[in-house]
């Protein structure tokens, strides 16, 4: 599209001050309009297309070996949850094309249940973001962005892999676009008889039994330009998925869960010298079904659909002081069946959002944020955000992050029967972070030491009555650090590139003074890629330290650390085929992300690649 001159500012000027010429520049169409905003401020993670191929699995894997998330997995391909810096999978975000996707039932995303292959990029952002992202955004968010090219033409790529365990992914991607016109379509299909079997250090066999699992996802994106200054664009896409849950004996009846969600957006963007405007209606369903038997009625399940209208903002009034005004609408509607409980629901949800962005100068610039949710029959807190980022000199640059954030109770928080509570208070949290970037001949070092409190945490409970009941309970204390050290090196045709990420987390529950479970104290994540002309060649790790499954710090029930490493090649021949071949788990290492749930031990794959 065309990004006039303000727009560009934004993106690259670290600062700079509004020039006297418009540019026009056809690039690449985003969806997320923020997130380009967000990366002034806040460092983002992000995961190429390219480096997906690394972990193709499923998302779980892929956020499990590059990046600092802690990903906990009722076996491989099961119900799989994220915890960023020792917090709970209901205070991540997951946002797709700049629209918060979390479930209104379970107030997270199943990662399993999210495709891996279709999305253009990948984005881990760390902290919290509730100003921008809205409920849940406290940890973190999980971005699954799609792309638009303009004067491309047409471009097509086929990529499918065969894996152990009767395991097979396919990925089907096309695109075509001129000066004003632009579209992109992709299918994928995953299944896996996922058989496998781990010889445990205490001697068990562990079969994962009713383990298989397939899904297929398509996605279709357009963008038209239907004037100089104005593009409309609009993506949807179609998810289908299916898991058996695995069982621990032949004597135990398999059981089953489903799930088919949709997702579509419209945007129109307008885009002139000194301001943007993005528009967005969104409309998201989820539906699922869950079996007690494989074979049998279902048991319990649920439907939600969200409509959503979103205005963002964005206008420089000097070429120092940029204001974002974002405003949200959002009718939530459910449906429980089964065992649930839950009837005919519905709740709507407003916000407001401003931000005052200034750029002090190429090397200083300052953002300061608020926030007002309105959330039906639910009181919501007034939030705020401030970021700073200072180019001190050309080795060191320093960042401070301060925020307030929230998560409103989901639907089964407040209406499952029996349990639900419509007296929950939303969580709240307070947190800072002091950013640290190092650049010193090539090798780039970043240092972050966080602190996060917690405050009316929802947690489900035994009640007197034997059931379990939710209540907002503790407070939560989370500090820790993050560090990433990042090396690139080209000399001729020969290119290196290391990484490697740690994570240490103390996440206490300040009545009981103990960790929380399933938050591991350190965690590293690292690779090494070689590439010459048509070989590529890499190696990626992951070390997982000591890791509680319950709220009493028992060591005997506790998950051993484990270090599992990874390792693969591609070699490119007829410029447009690459065969892939992957060895995971090289050291046959046994290692549990959920107690009694070992993943795969020593497995591999093949895949082709063609590019047209």
């Amino acid at each position: 599209m065309n990004i006039k001159r303000s727009l560009v500012l934004l993106l690259s000027s670290y600062g700079c001050f509004l020039s006297g010429q418009e540019k026009a520049v056809d690039t690449v169409y985003i969806f997320d309009s923020q997130m380009n905003k967000v990366k002034l401020f806040h460092p983002v993670k992000t995961i190429s297309a390219e480096d997906a191929v690394k972990n193709s699995t499923n998302l779980s894997e892929l956020l499990r070996f590059q990046s600092p998330v802690y990903i906990k997995e009722n076996g491989r391909g099961a119900v799989s949850s994220p915890s960023f810096r020792g917090t709970t999978a209901q205070q991540t975000a997951f946002v797709w094309n700049g629209i918060n996707i979390n479930s209104a039932f379970l107030g997270q995303g199943d990662i399993n249940n999210i495709a891996l292959s279709g999305y253009d990029q990948i984005g881990i952002k760390a902290g919290g973001g509730s100003v921008v992202y809205g409920s849940g955004a406290i940890g973190g968010s999980i971005h699954l962005n799609n792309n638009l090219d303009f004067n491309k033409g047409f471009h097509g790529s086929l990529f499918s892999e065969a894996a152990s365990f009767n395991t097979y992914n396919n990925l089907l991607k096309g695109s075509y676009s001129n000066d004003i016109f632009s579209f992109k379509a992709s299918g994928s299909h995953s299944t896996s008889e996922n058989d496998y079997e781990v010889e445990t250090k205490e001697g068990r066999k562990y079969s994962n039994q009713n383990g298989r699992y397939s899904n297929t996802n398509v996605s279709i994106a357009a963008a038209y330009k239907v004037a100089p200054h104005h593009q409309i664009s609009w993506t949807s896409e179609f998810f289908n998925g299916k898991q058996h849950y695995p069982v621990f004996f032949t004597s135990e009846q398999g059981t089953q869960y489903e799930t088919q969600n949709i997702r579509s957006l419209i945007s129109w963007d307008w885009n002139k010298s000194h301001f943007s405007n993005s528009f967005k209606a969104a409309y998201t369903e989820e539906n699922f079904q869950y079996y007690a038997q494989v074979n049998g009625p279902e048991t319990s399940g649920g439907r939600g659909k969200n409509y959503i209208v979103k205005n963002d903002f964005n206008y420089f009034f000097t070429p120092s002081w940029n204001v974002n005004i974002i405003a949200e609408y959002q009718l939530n509607k459910g449906d429980g069946a089964g065992t649930s409980g839950i009837g005919d629901i519905r709740r709507n949800a407003g916000s407001v959002a401003g931000l005052l962005r200034y750029f002090a100068t190429k090397d200083l610039r300052f953002e300061a944020g608020v926030k007002k949710d309105f959330v039906e029959d639910i009181s919501s807190p007034f939030l705020f955000s401030f970021s700073g980022k200072w180019n001190a000199a050309d080795w060191y640059t320093a960042g401070l992050s301060i925020s307030k954030n929230f998560r409103a109770p989901s639907f089964n928080d407040l209406y499952w029967k029996p349990g639900g509570n419509k007296e929950l208070k939303p969580e709240t949290s307070y947190q800072a972070e002091l950013r640290n970037q190092f650049n010193i001949k090539g090798v780039k070092l970043s240092v972050t030491p966080y602190y996060m409190n917690i405050r009316d945490m929802i947690r489900w409970l035994p009640t007197s009555s034997g059931y379990y009941g939710a209540f907002n309970t503790n407070k939560v204390q989370s500090y820790g650090v993050e560090a990433q050290l990042d090396y690139q090196k080209r000399l001729g045709n020969h290119l290196l590139k290391t990484n490697l990420g740690y994570s240490y987390t103390k996440s206490t529950d300040l009545d009981t003074r103990k960790q929380l479970m399933y938050v591991p104290f350190h965690k590293f994540v690292g690779g090494i890629d070689y590439g010459y002309e048509f070989l590529r060649v890499y190696v990626q790790g992951i070390f997982n330290g000591l890791t509680y499954t319950d709220s009493e710090e028992t060591q005997n029930s506790a998950l051993d650390p484990y270090f599992v490493m990874n390792a693969g090649a591609g070699l490119t021949f007829l410029k447009n085929y690459t065969v892939g071949l992957k060895i995971n788990n090289i050291f046959n290492q046994v290692y549990y992300t959920m107690r009694y749930y070992p993943l795969p031990g020593r497995n591999y794959s093949i895949n082709l690649n063609i590019n047209f």
